[in-house]
């Protein structure tokens, strides 16, 4: 069978490794470097350490988490197109595949190197102790099939007592959670090259200031749910006075997940721009979060989709535009409630986000 028609059908990822790399893995390597977008995300540097980070990057949360099928092939697909910023999760239950992904990618001659690559995980609430954060990232590197991650971050600033890693949490397992303990044993990751960055995840300017007074190695990153909808204006001032990068996730408000909301997507003033523009909805949120000196994720398993969210470096927003994006009143989508509890340590989402919402 020509490779083409394996190529179209997908079939080659079905294919014994051993024997595809042997036979056909140079052939293969020409189509595919023939036929790579040629696109280049364009990449900032992280102030507490100077490294560069992609700023639109792919994300590999599907729900149910762990539901989707050839997650592993819609990763190469990703890295194929030109994607180099991958965020995963202990929760998602994606790192094996993404792990799967980057090395194949690498015997396919995608990319040269895993260097090359941006990859970030979470450590989820039910580690969140002390002790057991480096056990954990040792456990998300061993599912990755990674000697380093790029960026590891505090999933929520929410303590849960140990066990299964999952979501909707028992309100009972909830604790009071330890800022110094956790970002202790961050830091740790850090000197032990485990993770060449350490972040948060979901924190407020408050939980920020806290987490600063306590830190050695300050948080290179806090991402957080950002979008035309929820723009995140006060955080986004205070995590740049910090020398914090922010990194946006739900940029297209997470339509169909549990946590997300469907008025981005049904925003009268963004379905104007984009009609106006000739352009997607997506590729307006994606172009205005990406205005905003931020890093964004995007997640679609759909390809022509991945494309679209790639075209959009080549093209700007107008200050009319702007400015119309900026009067749509503004509200969060994800609330949190799965870790608000009058017997827990946040009892109202205003505590959980400290007003922020």
């Amino acid at each position: 069978m020509p490779i083409e028609i394996w190529l179209q059908q997908g079939s080659i990822y079905g294919m014994k490794k051993d024997w595809f790399l042997k036979f056909w893995s140079p052939l293969y390597r020409e189509k595919i470097q023939r036929n790579m977008a040629n696109i280049t995300v364009p990449e900032t540097r992280l102030i507490t350490n100077g490294k560069a980070i992609p700023l639109l990057g792919f994300g590999t949360a599907e729900h149910p988490f762990g539901s989707a099928e050839n997650v592993k092939e819609r990763l190469l697909d990703a890295i194929q197109l030109g994607y180099r910023h991958f965020d995963s999760a202990s929760l998602y239950q994606s790192e094996q595949p993404l792990g799967k992904a980057v090395a194949e990618a690498l015997e396919l001659g995608l990319i040269n190197s895993r260097e090359e690559l941006f990859i970030s995980t979470k450590l989820w609430c039910t580690d969140a102790h002390g002790n057991r954060v480096i056990p954990a990232l040792q456990r998300s590197l061993k599912n990755l099939g990674l000697e380093y991650v790029d960026l590891y971050l505090l999933h929520f600033p929410v303590a849960l007592k140990a066990g299964e890693c999952k979501l909707p949490v028992l309100k009972e397992d909830l604790l009071p959670f330890d800022y110094d303990g956790v970002w202790k044993a961050m830091e740790e990751c850090h000197k032990l090259g485990l993770a060449r960055r350490i972040g948060v995840s979901n924190f407020s300017c408050k939980k920020l200031e806290k987490l600063l007074s306590v830190a050695e190695i300050p948080p290179a990153v806090n991402q957080v749910e950002m979008n035309p909808l929820w723009q995140q204006q006060k955080l986004r001032e205070f995590c740049k006075e910090k020398g914090i990068h922010v990194t946006a996730y739900s940029p297209l408000g997470a339509k169909g997940s549990f946590w997300g909301t469907n008025r981005v997507m049904e925003c009268e003033v963004l379905q104007e721009i984009a009609k106006a523009k000739g352009k997607t909805l997506a590729q307006i949120c994606l172009r205005w979060v990406y205005e905003q000196g931020v890093s964004v994720l995007v997640k679609s398993f759909n390809t022509e989709r991945m494309k679209e969210n790639l075209e959009i470096f080549d093209w700007n927003l107008s200050l009319k535009e702007l400015n119309k994006i900026r009067q749509i009143p503004q509200k969060k989508g994800f609330a949190g409630l799965e870790f608000v509890s009058q017997d827990g340590p946040y009892k109202s989402p205003e505590e959980l986000w400290d007003e922020e919402i």
